[in-house]
């Protein structure tokens, strides 16, 4: 998609004001990712990642950004038998995770709406 917008475009002012604005677009109805416990889906399926086509996958950062990396990190670590096991159980996670999504969520709603103000706003000006 993106090479695709690259190369229709052409080299006048506005043409990467229009990329910008159809990259925002298109990437509006992608599915986000989630985060979930694996121990309380029966799915393995659900572990997929559909753009990468692997059937496991896990992903996370440095746990400085996100409590979501935090907790991967810690069941991670205790997996590879390098820490004790986290004194949580499967259904306190998936809350968590549930709020992580949540918080998510609405993150992302708000910054939809501060473009969408900005551009009203652009506009009326213009």
């Amino acid at each position: 998609l993106q090479k695709s917008l690259n190369e229709i475009f052409g080299p006048d002012k506005y043409s990467e004001a229009r990329k910008e604005v159809l990259t925002n677009m298109f990437s509006r109805p992608m599915q986000m990712a989630l985060y979930f416990c694996t121990g309380v889906l029966g799915n393995e399926t659900l572990f997929r990642h559909y753009a990468l086509n692997v059937p496991f996958y896990t992903h996370f950062t440095s746990p400085i950004r996100r409590y979501a990396d935090v907790i991967v990190h810690r069941l991670l670590s205790a997996s590879l038998g390098t820490s004790s096991p986290i004194k949580m159980e499967k259904e306190a996670i998936q809350k968590q995770a549930d709020h992580c999504n949540d918080r998510k969520m609405a993150s992302k709603r708000v910054q939809e709406l501060s473009a969408d103000l900005f551009f009203s706003i652009f506009v009326r000006v213009r």
